[in-house]
């Protein structure tokens, strides 16, 4: 530890020492330091240390886990830099107010889009200024606004608005950006229930449900965060604007860093009005529609631009809202290329999937849409669930033997089998490849050794007492166990406790693959699926159900995710606490809220397949789906000899998928099956069957050119500016996203349209023919 912290140090002696200048070259024809500091200089490279030079004196490629830790992250830190302040407090609360209607606008888009981090991140840092320069204190730099050095000036503004309070205003507001699961139930009564519970148990059941994996996270942090291992890519790009914003010595470079950001930022907020408003044909240029506008296969195959309608095959999409992270893209510019190159390799096997089953109407699909989340009826209407309950929305056997079996589009049993064979993937793969890393970090964190640079910055530091989070877990399972009853939700108090188990149970698996890869891993089929077993016949329980044993352990990858963020931007763990239980309280309020407007305001197109390109209710058609097919049918959809008897099943042939490969490696290590991650490549046989399609190929172009380009051969740009350019495209993408939506895009209550010209045509912007 010491001699990381001493390395930068080690490296400036010897470019200063003048014994270096009496050296010619070293052994073996090497040059002397003089000589590579002289040509890292004249390279532009001055900000590297010895750590990033190799014998040859050029700079090394990002491999390792500690190349991330200890060369893409600062290892500095000023603990005499305040937190709690006024800026804080007062950005936090109102970001996060943002972020939570910003966050549940985007959950009603045609393509699931998230509010992204970085995004939020540029915004505080643009405010928290602006407070730097406006608000009295003792640190102002206007004399006319400096007062006194006392306590309550200090509060009002210490001085420049430091990195601490920018992450934690971060971390408060994006916490709070997250739609809440909890969002879909109620969306779903309204929509195809007509219920619409009462208000204070809808806010109780939102806290309870968002909390509860908060104290769930923080009992099992010690494996989940503190290890080196465990790099949490995502937030790479986000770090390193930090340090960008708010760290360096070397001044030039970091001006310059942050005018590239700037310029990529303030360019693609100026072009993105283009693919989103302008010319929508932008999002997906198909060469193969544009030549044969009347073949729905092309369509199948090719389209891609609106809102289920195709596969995207070869097309060219020019809007970042859907190649950058926020939209279909995990994150071309800094998701690993070994996940990128998983996630599509089981892309081309969704392609042929998908088309195979549909041109040989397995599961009668020729009935149906190519692309759809409904329950259809045989003749291909949309299937009407209330048809099939009792006035208690139970199922009633008499009715549904006068009506009749449901079915889903072909493509969407194919995504269920996916998604439960990588369930069962992700559970041989953490064995296989991290069951013995694990247990060892968990052995030396009980013995007191824990070899992470940034875990050892944050020991001075007062951790978060083992009570409060299990405080945080009690607190929120009381709330969860009395809004059940007085909601009537239909789950019984032991299937609280059960659903809880089963996110405790997979949440080290997940939060291992999430954590070393970028993805992850979705265990919400299988949350249903258990759920149906246990209580049958009621697709009331089986939402709620899902919320406890589904939503909880994604809160607690969150909660992990931002502990990861702390310990890299060495923020005190109790504030981190602190903001992320008070934005998930924030972001739930306001989530309740703006999902009340948006529904009584937009029902028609939320119950519309297709939707338009503004609205669509996808996301809680699909989850109300899953509710009536697992929660009220399963025995009859899902048991032995049942139609799709196959997606249950898909978990136990899962468990086998990780096996080949690594038996492959231990015999033929130079094949590199390591790298392939079993749960991506089984989560992708259904990752085209929603939305916007028209981004998977010009993504994957992307990441190649970023992930093993420009990583492997432009090391230093990578290093400097790859992130920075990541994170500048996201934040300006979405703030014009936002500006849009209230503008002209229908938030605040009317929609301006474009008008019609030859890049916003009337069917499907790709001009392909258009099918629904």
């Amino acid at each position: 530890m010491a001699l990381v912290d001493a390395l930068p140090t080690l490296l400036d002696s010897r470019r200063s020492s003048p014994l270096d200048d009496e050296k010619g070259t070293t052994e073996k024809g090497q040059r002397s330091s003089v000589e590579v500091a002289r040509s890292l200089e004249d390279a532009d490279f001055d900000d590297l240390r010895i750590i990033d030079i190799d014998e040859n004196g050029k700079e090394k490629p990002i491999v390792t886990d500690m190349d991330v830790a200890t060369r893409l992250i600062s290892l500095e830190d000023d603990p005499a830099l305040p937190v709690f302040t006024l800026r804080m407090w007062f950005l936090g609360l109102g970001l996060s107010c943002f972020g939570a209607v910003l966050g549940q606008i985007f959950y009603f888009r045609p393509q699931t889009v998230f509010v992204s981090q970085l995004f939020i991140q540029i915004i505080a840092y643009i405010l928290g200024v602006i407070m730097e320069e406006i608000v009295p204190g003792p640190g102002n730099i206007r004399p006319k606004l400096r007062t006194k050095d006392t306590a309550f000036w200090r509060f009002c503004n210490p001085g420049p608005f430091n990195l601490k309070e920018h992450v934690a205003v971060t971390i408060f507001a994006s916490t709070a950006a997250d739609s809440a699961l909890a969002i879909s139930i109620f969306a779903a009564d309204d929509l195809f229930y007509r219920i619409q519970p009462n208000a204070g148990v809808g806010i109780f059941t939102l806290i309870g449900s968002q909390l509860l994996g908060y104290g769930l996270g923080g009992v099992m942090r010690s494996f989940l965060v503190y290890p080196t291992y465990m790099v949490f890519p995502n937030l790479i790009p986000t770090v390193q604007l930090f340090d960008a914003l708010h760290r360096g010595k070397k001044l030039f470079l970091q001006k310059k860093r942050v005018q590239f950001f700037w310029s990529v930022f303030i360019g693609i907020f100026v072009w993105e009005w283009f693919p989103e408003y302008i010319a929508p044909t932008l999002t997906g240029i198909s060469i193969f529609c544009l030549a044969n506008q009347d073949s729905a296969w092309f369509t199948r195959i090719f389209g891609g631009a609106a809102g289920n309608e195709g596969l995207g095959m070869f097309a060219f999409c020019l809007d970042w809202n859907y190649v950058g992270s926020g939209g279909g893209s995990m994150g071309a510019l800094f998701t690993p290329l070994s996940t990128q190159l998983s996630l599509y390799f089981g892309t081309a096997i969704c392609i042929i999937a998908f088309c195979a089953c549909y041109a040989n109407n397995v599961w009668n699909g020729q009935s149906y849409p190519f692309l759809s989340q409904q329950l259809f009826f045989p003749n291909g209407s949309q299937f009407n669930q209330l048809a099939i309950l009792n006035d208690q929305f139970v199922l009633d056997r008499a009715k549904l033997d006068e009506v009749g079996l449901p079915w889903f589009a072909s493509s969407q049993v194919l995504t269920k089998i996916g998604s439960n064979l990588a369930i069962g993937a992700t559970i041989t793969h953490v064995v296989l490849w991290y069951g013995k890393d694990i247990i060892k970090v968990i052995k030396n964190y009980r013995d007191g050794d824990n070899a992470d640079p940034h875990y050892e910055k944050m020991k001075m530091y007062s951790e978060v007492p083992m009570w409060w989070y299990l405080v945080v877990f009690l607190g929120s399972f009381a709330m969860a166990m009395a809004t059940m009853y007085t909601g009537h939700s239909g789950l019984p108090w032991w299937g609280l406790i059960v659903g809880i188990i089963i996110s405790a149970a997979f949440l080290p698996f997940v939060l291992t693959v999430y954590a070393i890869t970028g993805f992850s891993p979705d265990i919400q089929n299988l949350v249903q699926m258990l759920g149906a077993a246990m209580i049958p016949g009621n697709p009331q329980a089986n939402m709620y159900f899902t919320l406890y044993g589904y939503n909880t352990l994604e809160q607690a990858r969150g909660l992990t995710r931002d502990l990861k963020m702390g310990q890299y931007t060495k923020l005190p763990p109790r504030a981190t606490f602190t903001v992320q239980c008070l934005g998930s309280v924030v972001g739930g309020l306001l989530n309740y809220v703006i999902m009340k407007s948006i529904i009584s305001s937009r029902r028609e197109i939320l119950l519309d397949v297709q939707g338009s390109n503004v609205w669509s209710g996808q996301q809680v058609q699909s989850f109300n789906s899953d509710a009536i097919s697992w929660g009220a049918l399963g025995a009859e959809l899902y048991a032995p000899g049942g139609r799709y008897w196959m997606v249950p099943f898909a978990v136990l042939m899962g468990l086998a998928v990780p096996i080949p490969f690594w038996v492959v490696h231990k015999f033929f290590p130079k094949l590199n099956a390591d790298k392939v991650v079993t749960p991506i490549l089984c989560w992708t046989l259904g990752y085209l069957s929603v939305g916007i399609n028209s981004s998977v190929f010009t993504t994957f172009c992307l990441a190649v050119f970023s992930q093993y380009y420009l990583r492997r051969y432009h090391p230093g740009w990578f290093r400097k500016y790859n992130f920075l350019m990541s994170a500048a495209l996201d934040g300006g993408t979405q703030v014009m996203v936002f500006v849009y939506t209230f503008a002209v895009g229908g938030g605040s209550g009317n929609v301006v349209d474009f008008p019609r010209w030859a890049l916003n045509p009337a069917g499907n912007p790709d001009y392909c023919l258009r099918l629904t």
